[in-house]
């Protein structure tokens, strides 16, 4: 049996319509919401009384999907610190490549969004950024110049 595709990446968040709205200026759209709880769900994450809110978020092109929990019950651990930096263990980030890099960050800065270091440019390819988002979520955004 072979690997068919990677279905989507899951984030924990600790206000979902604000995360929501955060990935909807980037471009992502909603695919759908619903409310996660029963037997199946404390099964499938190994815990008891699961109750959890979903928005799976989808780029334009239909391949990229994220999905955005938020945990009602049990309580979601950690703080979202927005100190965490870039070389901690675990998920790195996630990348998006954009039209305009300039354009989107002003947009992602009135949804809290911080640039985490500069625009920088790799050869004359990419221009490169690091973003911290919503839950402390670091996007990397990337825009084709050459």
């Amino acid at each position: 049996m072979a690997l068919q595709r990677m279905d989507n990446v899951g984030i924990v968040v600790d206000d979902l319509d604000a995360a929501v709205a955060f990935f909807a200026e980037l471009g992502m759209e909603v695919e759908a919401r619903a409310q996660i709880e029963g037997s199946f769900a404390d099964l499938t994450v190994g815990l008891d009384g699961v109750r959890s809110e979903i928005a799976m978020m989808r780029t334009p092109d239909g391949h990229g999907k994220l999905e955005l929990a938020q945990y009602h019950a049990p309580a979601a651990l950690g703080d979202g610190s927005a100190d965490t930096p870039p070389n901690t263990l675990g998920l790195h980030r996630v990348m998006f490549a954009v039209d305009d890099i300039d354009d989107t960050i002003v947009r992602l800065r009135s949804h809290g969004a911080e640039l985490i270091g500069e625009v920088a440019q790799y050869e004359n390819v990419y221009r490169l950024c690091y973003l911290r988002g919503p839950a402390g979520i670091i996007l990397a955004l990337a825009e084709r110049i050459g």
